[in-house]
């Protein structure tokens, strides 16, 4: 188990603190979504209430090798005075003189809010003398960035070199909620993966396959799975070079005696469009110039009774292009399902999340990842380099 805050004292000293603050925001820059910020409030408020200066560190989109004036993290500092009721002064750079000067002055119990990391390049070639630079302007690091925890960056890995690195309240929680699901599921243990591409899922698929007693498989992937049976799906999305590895996968789930359900019915529409004419279909009826955009109601009637005798859930990955709204049906189906239950549930970052709170269902859930990327690649049984970078109790 990994050190925490409640581990050391931070009294008195200067703490810096990687968060994960990439929210959404739309085409004026405003965050359309602060579920990131609040998250990384409880550990801000524990170090201020024990007395010391909180240093905040984000990266925030993906700028091209320098500042830009749309990944600034202005705007997220202004959200996060008004959520924490505190001032927090946001800096214009996150390392160099000017930047050690203002840490310098600040008092305890003072938030200060560093520029997007990754206004600087060595960031994510994970610098060494870049990451010495923001460790210098602290005496103790403390990662509560989950969502980034898989990447070895310079504020995320390389700091926990010359400081103390323990984690922050978000990141135990996430450890704990998603390390009980591997280690130690209440049974039956349930998992539904969704998404595009089963490219994109192969290590999550084959690490789950070993370890539930039911497989969901629903969205655009299913399409692969479909094709491994030998049907033809139209022009839905499917990669007929992860044929192979769907067999592998069903062969596994039949060798282990594990449930791997598949859609029964495919809502099909004559293009990619909410416009669209669409119709319900068995999936080996596509027509051939259809494609499939979502599980059918029998679908979600029969997954959703499976959900309901589990006792341990993990979903990640929407079961159509819910974006649209005809084709949403399936996906808040499964949301639904999956708050109803009553059972441990984890839903694991990226587009379900969308999902669960599009269905009004949030609140429902025993715990949302803040990590897509990340939630998955920890299931997947990877070592996160965030995590890994942290002293162990």
């Amino acid at each position: 188990m990994k050190k925490t805050i409640r581990d050391v004292d931070p009294a008195g000293k200067r703490v810096l603190v990687r968060v994960d603050f990439n929210v959404p925001v739309d085409k004026a820059g405003a965050i359309t979504d602060d579920s990131r910020i609040r998250g990384a409030l409880p550990t801000i408020r524990y170090l201020l209430d024990k007395g010391a200066t909180v240093i905040l560190a984000s990266h925030f989109g993906r700028p091209k090798g320098g500042p830009e004036e749309k990944y600034r993290l202005t705007e997220v500092g202004r959200r996060l005075q008004e959520l924490l009721g505190l001032p927090v002064r946001k800096l214009a750079d996150c390392v160099g003189p000017a930047v050690k000067e203002a840490v310098d002055r600040a008092g305890q119990g003072e938030v200060i809010l560093l520029e997007n990391v990754r206004f600087h390049p060595e960031e994510e070639k994970n610098d060494p003398g870049f990451a010495r630079q923001l460790a210098e302007l602290a005496d103790l690091y403390v990662n509560d960035a989950f969502g980034a925890a898989h990447r070895a960056h310079a504020s995320t890995t390389g700091v926990a070199q010359y400081l103390p690195a323990v984690a922050g309240l978000l990141m135990e929680r996430e450890i704990r909620a998603l390390g009980e699901i591997l280690e130690d599921p209440r049974r039956p243990f349930l998992a539904i993966i969704g998404g595009a591409k089963v490219s994109d899922k192969i290590g999550v698929l084959e690490s789950l396959v070993e370890k539930v007693d039911t497989l969901v498989i629903g969205g655009g992937m299913a399409n692969t799975f479909f094709l491994a049976r030998g049907w033809s799906v139209g022009k839905s999305l499917s990669e007929a070079d992860e044929v192979p590895v769907a067999q592998r996968i069903m062969e596994r789930a039949r060798s282990k005696g594990v449930e791997a359900l598949l859609p029964v019915d495919v809502v099909v529409a004559s293009s990619f469009s909410a416009e669209a004419e669409r119709r319900v279909v068995a999936p080996d009826q596509i027509p051939g110039d259809w494609t499939a955009l979502d599980i059918g109601p029998t679908s979600a009637e029969r997954f959703g009774q499976a959900i309901s005798q589990a006792a341990t859930v993990f979903w990640n990955g929407p079961m159509g292009v819910f974006e649209l709204e005809p084709f949403a049906a399936g996906t808040l189906a499964i949301a639904r399902a999956v708050a109803a239950a009553n059972a441990r549930t984890v839903i694991g970052g990226g587009d379900s999340v969308a999902a669960v709170e599009k269905a009004g269902v949030a609140d429902q859930i025993t715990h949302i990842s803040t990590g897509g990327g990340a939630s998955l690649e920890f299931i997947e049984g990877k070592a996160l380099p965030g995590v890994a970078a942290l002293q162990e109790k």
